[in-house]
């Protein structure tokens, strides 16, 4: 039978969630072969993801089924895989908090979550036998249409992103991963931090790129979502130009962040040296006096540096008076600032000229499928160094007191960029969806 997961409440099996009644219901799936819990949709191996179910394992992804027995319905069974697997169910725009219980009553797994275009949620993660774990983030699901009319201009490259599709999507890896229990519950009262800024802010889909904007939603308990709205290639102009304000704006509500990163591409529109020029430091006062029309708390971030050394081991600015500016219109219209450039300047000098090369996308020709000419791109970073600029990302927020930071979960420790984390201890999973392709632009 095929069942509509957004129309029909019928795919919980059960009474919907009492604050969803007004709007999408809560989604609640037990995965295995075994009994389904009471109020629960029985999710088996064999379910693949349409239109016409609203849920499934996705892109071509596998799991097998595994039932323990015992009087535990939800958790006496789970899907488990040594590869990557995607679940997506449909859901409208929104925010919501994602529930997963992972775990296996007698065998141990190792788990690592990320949900969409790669947005880090949960790195690896072990269970011992007997050991369940669960879990809960404050997830964004965007679309396309803006409130009162009109869309936002996708680049073409943005058409098949799972970030601008018609469904929540999680991607699971694990050596093996046990997925336990899925709930899915409409969070319209969480606050959401949107981000505007380039290629260094935004989502990547592809590997081995990734940016500190899709690292930020492992960092934050359920209360917070992350909705990056930034895009590679884009400056000011062109973020406004293609409606990624105006979407922003139409479903933006008090007390919601807006953290505004540009620069690169800015820089290449007005050329490198002459100045914090009028144009730029208007449209940054002009993102600011918007959100605040709409009760929302603008924070201006630097841009984080381009990997530029000179003599004695110390990064030389390649940005002109761009962060300058970003420093001045902080000051002027009272808006927190978090300084990334300073703080990406201080990681990289810890780090070293050559050893920088580890955090950036620095890699031999073929050390990808189909990558046949080497890889230099000092403005781009690889997931760890994506994850390290995260860090510095936080450690702002911690500098500019924003209230962001009660939110926090209790497992992220101090951080200084003079002191980064090992690479050793660094483990990224990568995404079977990825291609190697280059970003379009910073």
């Amino acid at each position: 039978m095929k069942i509509n997961a957004l129309l029909l409440p019928a795919l919980l099996a059960g009474p919907l969630h009492a604050a969803a009644q007004a709007g999408p219901p809560t989604l609640k799936f037990d995965f295995g072969p075994g009994r389904a819990a009471a109020g629960y949709q029985q999710v088996l191996p064999t379910a693949v993801y349409s239109a016409q179910t609203g849920y499934g394992f996705d892109f071509g992804t596998t799991v097998t089924g595994v039932d323990r027995g015992g009087r535990d319905a939800l958790r006496g069974d789970f899907v488990t895989s040594r590869q990557p697997f995607y679940f997506s169910a449909a859901v409208p725009e929104g925010n919501y908090n994602v529930t997963v219980t992972l775990g296996d009553f007698k065998g141990a797994s190792s788990n690592f979550v990320k949900a969409e275009s790669r947005r880090l949620l949960l790195e690896t993660t072990a269970t011992r036998p007997g050991q369940l774990l669960t879990q809960t983030w404050t997830v964004n699901v965007k679309n396309r249409r803006i409130v009162g009319g009109g869309e936002v201009s996708l680049k073409p490259r943005e058409l098949n992103k799972l970030d601008w599709d018609d469904r929540l999507t999680l991607e699971f890896d694990g050596a093996p991963s046990a997925l336990v229990a899925l709930e899915i519950t409409p969070a319209p009262a969480a606050t959401t931090v949107f981000l505007a800024g380039n290629s260094t802010v935004v989502d990547q889909d592809d590997e081995p790129w990734a940016a500190w904007g899709q690292m930020l939603p492992r960092f934050f308990g359920p209360g917070v979502a992350v909705a990056n709205h930034a895009e590679s290639g884009l400056s000011l102009s062109s973020f406004l130009g293609s409606h990624r304000l105006e979407k922003v704006l139409s479903i933006m509500k008090p007390g919601d962040y807006l953290f505004i990163e540009f620069g690169h591409n800015d820089q290449k529109e007005h050329g490198p040296n002459d100045g914090p020029f009028l144009a730029y430091t208007e449209r940054l006062k002009l993102f600011v006096s918007e959100a605040r029309k709409k009760g929302g708390i603008p924070v201006l971030v630097t841009s984080t540096s381009r990997r530029s050394f000179g003599a004695g081991g110390k990064m030389e600015n390649s940005l002109g008076d761009f962060p300058a500016a970003v420093r001045q219109v902080a000051q002027q219209d009272n808006v927190p600032l978090i300084d990334l450039n300073a703080l990406t300047t201080s990681l990289y000098e810890a780090i070293g000229d050559e050893e920088t090369k580890k955090i950036f996308v620095h890699y031999p020709a073929n050390s990808y499928p189909g990558q046949t000419q080497a890889l230099a791109d000092n403005t781009h970073f690889n997931p760890y160094g994506a994850y390290e600029v995260a860090r510095c990302v936080v450690e702002g927020m911690k500098t500019a007191k924003l209230d962001l930071v009660k939110y926090l979960r209790p497992d992220v420790p101090p951080f200084s960029p003079a002191h980064p984390d090992a690479l050793a201890q660094w483990r990224w999973p990568e995404s079977p969806r990825s291609t190697v392709t280059k970003p379009d632009g910073n």
